[in-house]
This record gives structure tokens, sequence and C-alpha cells, in this order.
């Protein structure tokens, strides 16, 4: 491949799907087949070993963290897959990784552009390279990230989402499902905090469709495969080791969809497809290894589309819409969906790339 010049679901799931995502790890054989690999457990990150040096950290629980991020520990320094919700989030990311290496964190990617995967980017210096697409840097300088979505619901949710912790920890008799609701709530209520914290930062080092990092014996690529859950979105491949690292391109669960370009996701991950890997290191969700998933998710979003385009067509809002689909034919592969509805904001976002398709007719 030439290498070309450097140049939630639900609006609450998203802002908790970090702590949720503990909970799953006990799951993972659902969908990736196997075992978790050794864990080692810091203060804010659990880190499981995927191979020597590939790390997959997740939430302890003690803070909202946001993305699911990779740590990978070349041989003089340290590479990290995004960077979490708050710049208190990737400061703890940083100080746990210590506990794997001494080795100095020197590249930071983002996945793409949405804040709970690049408001960490502040804390880092001048001697971190902090890498993305082009379109990542584009959208964090221009696009007002701050007062538009995924983070607007988040941010608006989150005094609601107190409130409700709160009736929750005092209605709760049992001392031990209490003391969970109150680490919760302690969580919910820091993130809320550290939001004033947040300065959008975009990467300083951009790329258009390849990149390769060589650190030592480790050969790290950067793939734009097209366009999808954004349309910026960066696959981080290591060939050798066989591993994927694609933020929310590709979940283990279903992934927000308020910038997606519907019908480019689906070819976008047949590309992904194509690569050869046997491990899928997502940006929420847990490891896997199944193509077959990706092959459902790709299912999922064909029928959301139809219908969709159905009830579009029959006069409905997206709103109305929202309400009306029926995707619990997916529900084996994707348990999060309990009964008809998808993500409204998903939906909202469907009907404006359609009336975005019939402008252009």
């Amino acid at each position: 491949m030439k290498t070309l010049k450097v140049s939630a679901v639900l609006p609450i799931l998203l802002a908790v799907c970090s702590l949720c995502a503990v909970r799953a790890q006990a799951q993972a054989t659902s969908n990736s087949g196997s075992a978790s690999g050794p864990i080692t457990k810091g203060k804010v990150f659990n880190f499981e070993k995927i191979t020597d040096g590939v790390y997959y950290a997740t939430a302890t629980g003690a803070m909202i963290t946001g993305s699911n991020d990779v740590v990978i520990v070349n041989d003089n320094d340290v590479l990290l897959v995004d960077a979490g919700i708050t710049p208190a989030v990737a400061r703890a990311l940083v100080q746990d990784v210590k506990l794997l290496t001494a080795k100095p964190v020197r590249w930071l990617v983002n996945t793409h552009f949405h804040y709970d995967h690049t408001d960490g980017n502040s804390i880092f210096g001048p001697e971190v390279q902090i890498i993305g697409h082009e379109y990542v840097r584009q959208a964090i300088l221009n696009l007002d990230v701050l007062h538009r979505e995924p983070f607007k619901t988040t941010q608006t949710n989150l005094p609601n989402l107190i409130e409700s912790l709160k009736q929750q920890v005092s209605a709760e008799k049992d001392s031990q499902r209490r003391a969970t609701l109150q680490a919760r709530l302690a969580a919910t209520e820091a993130e809320q905090r550290q939001f004033a914290d947040i300065k959008p930062v975009p990467p300083t080092l951009t790329y258009t469709s390849s990149m390769t990092l060589n650190r030592g014996a480790r050969e790290i690529r950067f793939l734009f495969l097209g366009r999808g859950h954004t349309p910026g979105d960066t696959v981080v491949f290591l060939p050798k080791e066989r591993i994927v690292c694609t933020g929310d391109l590709m979940e283990s669960q279903l992934a927000y969809m308020g910038d997606a370009i519907f019908d480019e996701w689906v070819t976008t991950l047949d590309a992904l497809k194509k690569l050869d890997f046997d491990t899928v290191l997502p940006g929420h969700g847990v490891p896997f290894h199944e193509k077959s998933l990706i092959t459902a998710y790709q299912s999922y979003l064909k029928d959301l589309t139809a219908q969709v385009a159905k009830l579009r067509a029959q006069g409905l809002t997206a709103d109305e819409a929202a309400q009306k689909v029926d995707l619990t034919s997916h529900k084996a592969d994707f348990p999060q969906i309990t009964g008809p509805g998808a993500d409204l904001r998903g939906v909202r976002r469907m009907y404006a790339w359609m009336d975005e398709r019939t402008s252009k007719q």
C-alpha cells in the first residue's frame, strides 16, 4: 500500500459506557470466543494483555473514561490509541501505564474526532505527536465540537443522570449495591466537574490515506479505509501481531451514529474485513475475533437504513421513525437491543443523510 505524504447508543449509555465495560468484560466470550488475557489493575484503568507489548485498557469504575484505549509498548517508547473523555482521564491513563513500562509516551492516535476519544489531547506536550486523519484535525478546529453532538447530549444529560443516581442511592437497601451506585455517582459528579477543563486540541501529525510508523521492531500502520462512523476514521493495524484497533468504526456493540455515512460505512467494513487480522480491539465493548460480527453489523446497518427509508417515504418524522423501527432480529449479535426503537440522534442523522442524497439527484 502506498504511503501518502503526512500532512451513545442511548444518551445515558454513551455517558456511562466505560463504567459498563468492566461488567461487559465478563461477557467477552460471547463475542470473542476466548477468555481474557492477564489483567494488570491500575487505579483508573485495567490493562488486558493481548500480546507482548499490546494492552487493551478499560475502566476500573473509579472514573468515567469514555473510550476504551490501547497501549502499544515499543522498543523505546509508548503509543496510545485514543485519549479518553477529559484531561483528568488522560493524565490517569498515562499514570497507570507506568505499571506496564517506564518508557515514555511519545505517540497518541485519535481514531476519530468525538470527544470521548480526543478530549484528553490537551495534556500532552510537544514531546508527544498526536496522529489523526486530516479530517479529525479540521473537525476539531472548525466544528465547534463542544457545542454539537455527541458532546452536547452527554453534557445536557449529566445533571439528570446525577439526580437519578442520588435517588437510587437513597432508595437502595442492599449495602453492596448501594456502594456500587455511590461509586458511580462520585465518578459522574467528577466527570461533570472535569468538563470545565476540556480544551479541544487537534492532531499535530495528519495523513490522508495511510501512514506507517516503525518503532524498533514494531510496524504500526494507520489506515483510512473509507468514511463510516465519521468522515475520518483511523484503523490502527499491527500486521505482525495481526491486531486491528478500530475505534468506533467497528465496536463489539452498537455504535453512536450521529455523524455516520451509512452506505459508505458498510463498504468500509468490507475493506476492514480484507485486512489480515485475528483480533479486533474496539473503541467500546470488548475485544473479539470473528469477522462474522463485522458482517452482522453490516446487516444491522442495512436493515436500519431500509426500515428508516420506508418510514420516511410514508411521511413519518425522524423522531417517529426512531420509535417504530424494529431491529430485534439482530439482538443475538447485539444483546443491547431489547425491543423496537433506535437511537434518536442516529435516525435524525440518517434523515439528514437521505435528504443530502436526494438533493444531489
